[in-house]
């Protein structure tokens, strides 16, 4: 049976569609394509999840604790939070749990962004968007392409200075390149930026990275007047769907933020969770040592391809550019028509183009058949490749240590 997919869906919004609406224009729509792949096939390389975390056994201690979590109030935010800060070593005076990282950014606009904003794109949407939409002034630093979309730290406290930016944010890693820019430089721009209202660290992404052991500036964070470290828990764990983050700050300026939420703004299934990592941070360490490996592997496969572009992340997504002439948006649709293959293409991200293509790290078996609809779409038919992935292990197998946060 097949499944109509109206890819007009997909150029609707700066956002990709959830992945419950794919399923929807899937079983429905009309359609401009037909997708010969049934819904339960389809492999999403757009959405950032773990695809280790969580393993099957704390999904189904989830499924048994579903009745308790859809028929009672959770606890309040402090309580979740509590228990959040007892796991990963803060007070519960700096930080502020959210209903999602995006309520947070929504709360640090409202409350502590008062005249300008700068950061450098492309990175994640809503850090352009949101303050545009309180009538802020944006001050975009583009990163360049002929220097991998990295960061240099001294140009872009120059870009502050001359644009007399009040708020400076950095995304780290950066989305939808992977950039990692190392703790050291992260705490030396603090210091040069200290006399700002407000430097924000988006450190969404950044248990995925393994380059140097110690990763996070969350401790700097709780101690200094004008930081703020946001993290993402959802993109962590692979469990987008609950909307539950956390961010970082000095007493002062998490009361500010946390006096603004709900007193009930986390959810009963947000509490479960919080409440069962304890139990299987091994396994969640153990996610990360995965995905790491596939990480290289993926990026070494999608190099074999003759024309593609792959830029080094320490994130759970790599970018690429396309061949000379190739329209990601006619991509995007045909890999998901044809192959089944949801991507994200980045022509509606600041500072990006349809050029440009973030594809979420998965296992190397999933990863075959998008390498499948690549070479089908760029030569006619798929190349016999002598590349096998390397540094695999069972999953039961204890791995090398990961640089989690549990």
């Amino acid at each position: 049976m097949s499944h109509s997919i109206d890819t007009a869906m997909l150029r609707s919004d700066a956002h990709s569609p959830s992945w419950a609406a794919l399923n929807r224009m899937a079983q429905g729509g009309s359609g401009e394509v037909y997708s010969r792949v049934e819904p339960l096939e389809r492999l999403d390389f757009c959405i950032p999840c773990n695809p280790y975390f969580p393993t099957p056994e704390m999904f189904e201690q989830l499924r048994g604790s579903l009745e308790g979590i859809l028929k009672y109030y959770p606890s309040d935010a402090d309580t979740i939070t509590a228990e959040l800060c007892a796991l990963v070593g803060l007070n519960p005076q700096t930080v502020t749990m959210g209903n999602g990282s995006t309520e947070l950014i929504t709360w640090i606009d409202r409350l502590l962004v008062h005249e300008s904003l700068a950061v450098p794109i492309p990175t994640f949407g809503r850090w352009t968007d949101q303050p545009l939409e309180t009538g802020k002034r944006v001050d975009m630093y583009q990163l360049r392409e002929d220097q991998d979309f990295a960061l240099d730290p001294q140009a872009y406290v120059r870009f502050i200075r001359r644009r007399g930016s009040k708020v400076a944010v950095v995304c780290n890693p950066n989305n939808p390149d992977g950039g990692y820019l190392q703790r050291q430089k992260v705490l030396w721009l603090l210091d040069e930026l200290s006399d700002l209202d407000l430097v924000v660290v988006d450190e969404s992404f950044i248990d995925f990275v393994d380059e140097e052991p110690v990763t996070s500036v969350a401790d700097q964070a709780a101690i200094r007047p004008n930081v703020i470290v946001l993290k993402s828990l959802g993109k962590n764990f692979g469990l987008h769907g609950i909307r539950f983050g956390y961010m970082v700050a000095n007493p002062a300026l998490a009361g500010t933020v946390r006096r603004a939420l709900p007193k009930w703004n986390l959810n009963s299934f947000a509490e479960t969770v919080v409440f069962m990592l304890k139990e299987y941070a091994a396994q969640y360490r153990q996610s990360l040592t995965l995905l790491a490996r596939d990480r290289a592997n993926m990026s070494l496969a999608l190099t074999g391809l003759p024309g593609l572009t792959v830029f080094l992340s320490q994130g759970n997504f790599i970018l690429v550019k396309l061949p000379d002439g190739a329209d990601g948006v006619r991509l995007r649709d045909y890999l998901l028509a044809e192959h089944g293959v949801f991507v994200r293409e980045c022509g509606n991200k600041l500072g990006s183009s349809s050029q440009f293509m973030r594809l979420v790290v998965r296992p190397y078996g999933d990863v075959e058949r998008l390498l499948t609809g690549l070479q089908y779409y760029f030569y006619g038919a798929p190349a016999p490749s002598p590349y096998q992935p390397v540094g695999a292990y069972p999953p039961q197998q204890a791995a090398p240590q990961a640089a989690g946060w549990i």
